[in-house]
Order: structure tokens, then sequence, then C-alpha cells
């Protein structure tokens, strides 16, 4: 849907200079070599580009009606016209666009490039707003088109003329920026069910779309807000019967009549009305963290309350709200009072963001979709728009979902994308995204690998040789395990004593051979397993650290001296445990002592008074 042409006298709020953004892929010539070079190319507003991918074909242009106006010639004429895919180039005008690149679809072409006939600036291809021809093909076309620019056009049939193969690449990998792990997308739509094939589509991706659109949103994976177009009428009409019949808020929020017709069905404003309702519960919704519950009120609304059926009501609209446990009040309140001669806070937000802003550019069509701020291009379908979406997370930042075998290829599954692997472990840098696949080196268990990702990758740290013995050689022989990987070190292998090598490959040491070891007078030496077994002659014991014989007579001087010292100790303790005793009952008796003397204070005192009055007594005789 476009302006509406039937009612001149309405107008969308948009700034003077408005900008209309082309949304475009590039295109690089791969061959001939003296083309080699990068162009852009506007992409069509029909069938599905391919966002996050690209395409490699071989460029042909039909010897007769260049303009791909009437079906080609044959059974796919161009399935098969070289073992690269076909890449169709057709000249502008005499029909519609959409209508080449569903021939050329017909015919086996995988892409279309439509050569500009005049010298400007690239427009976006869209398809027909009204026609009855168009509605049976439309929805049917799968593959991508663009435009180019007249002077590219003209390289390319001058090359292909020449008998040269012309080799492109269409490429879609940054038509969508992929900042960071959230896309942040807004669909432009309308609650309004009969405005013909463009309404169908919208409705239909609606409810095909929303279980992959709750997912992500309650996932916080992605960020999505509705919005809703509406023109305004200029103060000279405002009191006309149709400003007053397809407005709202004295002529501030408009739109148009549903049936084109001002004398019978619904009105332009009942529709502004519903959109305004469908706004504020995705708005009231938001604030209680259920903004998904937008997509059952739209989807169940359009069922129940279709226009079709008269019964596009605010009663019907409350029934629905009520069957999703949405808090009615609420949304009457932000959606203010229609009659009122006051701006609409809700509708004039919508009507400032119809302006373009940063990378978008202003929104004039139904529906549009927008994602990270670049204008959705190419058919509104469930699978289609998925694949615009994933192709805006940071690589290696997608959800489950964007990583399906219906929407993306794993580039790891053939030669493991070229990405280095452990065939032992079973481990690889290889790791699937939605635009290809990227060489990393992983984390397994904790343990984290270290490497460019292609040709090498080394576990590090102390838990490595869990793994795989950390990509280190180990051996099992005679039950004995030896291993060139140490949890001592953080990396690196290291052959074992006894063994020789790089530590990915250890081979045994021969000290026998080697004469490295059992170099004793007399020894005889016999090689083993990762060590050596080393003899004395007649009664002598071997030492391996010293590597020298020692008499066996030591071992009992020895034994000697290891019960003389077990007897000292004993002894030790058996005098430590006497003394102890000793201490012991001293400290009691010293205790009793000082008890014993509290009771006999008085017969102490008595016997030091008689021993004062006995000199008395004898000075008194003399």
């Amino acid at each position: 849907m476009v302006l509406p042409h039937f009612l001149p006298f309405f107008f969308l709020l948009l700034v003077v200079d408005g900008r209309f953004v082309v949304e475009k892929s590039s295109i690089t010539v791969l061959s001939p070599h003296t083309m080699k070079a990068k162009h852009d190319g506007a992409i069509g507003n029909f069938g599905v580009p391919n966002y996050g991918g690209f395409i490699v074909g071989s460029v042909h242009y039909p010897d007769k009606d260049s303009h791909g106006c009437k079906p080609f010639e044959g059974d796919k004429p161009f399935k098969i016209h070289s073992y690269r895919p076909t890449i169709l180039l057709l000249d502008r005008g005499e029909c519609y666009f959409a209508l080449k690149v569903w021939h050329a679809q017909i015919a086996g072409a995988a892409a279309v490039l439509v050569t500009d006939s005049i010298d400007e600036t690239l427009i976006t291809m869209d398809s027909p707003e009204e026609s009855n021809d168009a509605d049976g093909y439309i929805e049917k076309i799968q593959i991508p088109s663009a435009l180019i620019e007249k002077s590219f056009g003209d390289e390319l049939k001058q090359a292909l003329s020449k008998k040269d193969e012309v080799m492109l690449r269409i490429d879609w990998r940054e038509s969508v920026p992929h900042p960071d792990n959230r896309v942040e997308y807004e669909l432009w739509t309308n609650s309004n069910d009969e405005c013909g094939a463009r309404c169908e589509e919208q409705m239909n991706f609606v409810k095909n779309f929303k279980g992959h659109a709750q997912i992500l949103e309650r996932g916080g994976y992605t960020l999505f807000t509705p919005h809703y177009i509406t023109w305004f009428c200029p103060k000279p009409f405002v009191e006309s019967r149709q400003c007053k019949s397809q407005c709202i808020n004295h002529g501030r929020y408009c739109a148009p009549d549903p049936e084109k017709d001002f004398g019978e069905g619904y009105e332009g404003k009942d529709v502004v009305y519903e959109n305004l309702r469908q706004l504020c519960v995705h708005r009231v919704a938001n604030e209680s963290n259920r903004s998904w519950v937008w997509w059952d009120y739209v989807t169940d609304f359009h069922i129940r309350c279709s226009m079709k059926e008269k019964k596009y009501t605010k009663q019907c609209a409350e029934d629905v709200m009520k069957s999703l446990d949405l808090p009615i009040e609420k949304i009457k309140k932000c959606m203010g009072d229609p009659e009122a001669d006051v701006e609409n806070e809700v509708l004039k937000n919508e009507q400032l963001r119809q302006i373009g802003h940063g990378s978008r550019g202003d929104v004039t069509i139904l529906p549009t979709l927008v994602i990270n701020d670049v204008q959705y291009r190419g058919k509104l379908e469930r699978s289609a728009v998925l694949k615009a979406v994933c192709a805006g997370f940071e690589e290696t930042t997608e959800p489950p979902v964007c990583l399906s075998g219906d929407i993306e290829t794993n580039e790891c599954l053939e030669r493991n994308g070229g990405c280095w692997k452990d065939e032992r472990a079973n481990i690889s840098a290889c790791r699937d995204t939605f635009r290809g696949r990227v060489c990393e080196c992983p984390v397994v268990k904790g343990v984290q690998y270290k490497g460019d990702g292609y040709t090498s990758c080394e576990a590090f740290g102390p838990a490595r040789c869990s793994i795989n013995n950390g990509g280190c050689w180990s051996e099992t022989k005679n039950k004995l395990t030896f291993s060139a990987c140490s949890e001592f070190i953080v990396n690196g292998c290291r052959c074992p004593v006894g063994f020789h090598g790089d530590g990915y490959k250890c081979e045994d040491v021969d000290e026998c051979k080697d004469r490295s070891a059992c170099q004793c007078d007399g020894c005889t030496c016999k090689n083993t397993w990762g060590s050596y077994d080393c003899k004395c002659k007649g009664n002598l014991l071997y030492m391996r650290e010293q590597d020298v014989c020692i008499e066996r007579s030591g071992s009992r001087f020895g034994r000697f001296l290891a019960f003389l010292v077990i007897a000292v100790v004993a002894a030790a303790g058996l005098a430590g445990y006497v003394f102890y005793k000793y201490r012991l009952r001293a400290y009691m008796d010293s205790e009793i002592m000082a008890i014993m003397s509290q009771y006999m204070p008085l017969d102490q005192q008595n016997n030091v008074a008689h021993a004062e009055t006995e000199p008395l007594r004898s000075q008194g005789t003399v």
C-alpha cells in the first residue's frame, strides 16, 4: 500500500527533503579478469533475497525478448546453461519488474539482474500495487532480483557479446547490519483487512511468524516494536465530511476509507482507532514484560473481528483483550479521547517515527519491515523474514532457531569447513554460523584450546591432560602406561623419562645400548620398555640413583641402626612418663598441704602465745 491516491487532501507527515533509502546488495564480477570490480544492486521488493548469504553464478543475456515480458521458450532453458547457477540479465521496461522475474524463475534462472534503461541513481523495484493478473504470480516468486545501473549492464552485455563467460557473486551478507547479539526490528502494518493482496500478505505473515517472534522475544534475542502509518488532514478540510469520517482528534490522525467508498461500510477513523488500540496493547503488555502478547492479540482480532464479517468493533476488540487477560482500563487510558481537539501522544510519536533517521529511510509503503534500522526488501514470508532477522545477529551469537537446517547450511559438515579437527577426540574448531562458519579453537570441558583454528589448536591449562591426553603421546604396554602430557605444565608435550621424541611421538630409550645407565663394574644390563634392569655381580645391591653396587650387609647394619633408634625413642618416652608422674605427685602433695593448713590456724597461735609468756614467768621467780 502506498499513498492513498484516492484521497488527495490527506498527507503523510514527512519533511520536505524526505529520504527514500534504496537497500542494496553487493555484486562482484569474478570473471573475466578485466572486469573484476564491485557494484551495487538495488534489492527488489519481491521474491526472496538471500539475506546473510550469497550466490555465485554465470550471467546469461537472452538472444530475444530481453525484457522478459513473455514466458521464455523451452523447458527451463536457463536451468542447465552452465555448471553454475544462471543469473539472468534482463532489460528494464515494457512490463512489471515482478513479471520479468517470474518468467525468469519459470525458465530455471537462480537470480535476475534488471539493467536500467537510463542513467540515474538506483531505485527499488516494487511489485504492482493493484493488478488482477499479478495476484497469481507475485506470491510464487522465490528467487532474488536486483536493479543495476545502465553502465554496468552495458559492460556485462558487451562481455557476453564476445562469448566471454561472465561470473558474478551477488552478496547479501552485509545488507543487514549485525553489530551485536540482539536484533531490533519493527513492523509497519495496518489493522485494515480490506486493502487487497497487501493486507492479506501482512496478516498471513503475522499469523505464520508469530511462533518465531515470540520465541525470540521471550529469549531476549530480539526487541520488536509494531508501528502504524497515519496521515493528517490539512486545516482547510478539517470540517469536511471526508476528514470527519476518516480522522480522529480533529483531523490530526487519518486513514483511508477501507472500502474506498465514503457512503458505506467502515470508515477510516475506525481503522485509526483500532490501530491506536493495537499500539496500546503492545505498550501496556510491554510494561508487564509480556510484549509478545501483541502477536496473539493481532492474530485473534483478525480471526474474530473481521471487517468482512462485520465484526470490526470495539466490543469484539475488548472480548479479545479479555481472553488474553489484558488490562482493558489501562489500554483505554493509553488510547485517550479520539474526539478531543488535542494531540494524541501515541499517534504523534508514530508520525514522527515515519520520518527516516540514521540509515533508515522514510516509511511510505505498507507493510514495511525494518531490521536494525534497515528496511527489509522481498516477500513478507515467514522463512524469508527469519533469515533476514538472523542475518542481524553478530556472528556466533545467533539463537538456535537461526541454525536450523531449514534456513541455513551447516558448512562444518563438509570437510569440517576447512578448520582444524582432532579426529581421535572428535574435537573441531569449526563453528557453524548463519552466514557460514568460523574457525576458532574451542573450549571443551573447561579446557581452552589455543591456535589459529585452521591448522592447529593446542590444549592449554592444567586440566588439558584429561581430554585426549592433551593431544600428546600416550601408550600402554604390559599394564604400564606412559604419557607425554604433564599436569605440572600448562602447555606442550614432553616425553617422560625413559623415552625420547617430540612429545607427540615418543620411543623407548635403550639405556643399555646407549650406556647411559648400569655402568658399574661387573653389572649386567637388560633394557625394558620405559626403563631397564641392572644386576650387580655376587651378593651386591644396585643403587639406581647413584648407579653403584653396595654390600648387602649394609642392610643388616641399617636394621640394627633402626632398632637402636626405636629403642632410644622408647626409652625417652618412658623417662618422660616417669618424670610426668613424679611431677604430678609432688603437685598433688603441695595442694593437699595448702588445704590442710587452712584448718590449723588456732593451734599455731596458741603455741606462739605460750612461747611468749614463758620468759615472764622465769623473771618472776628470780
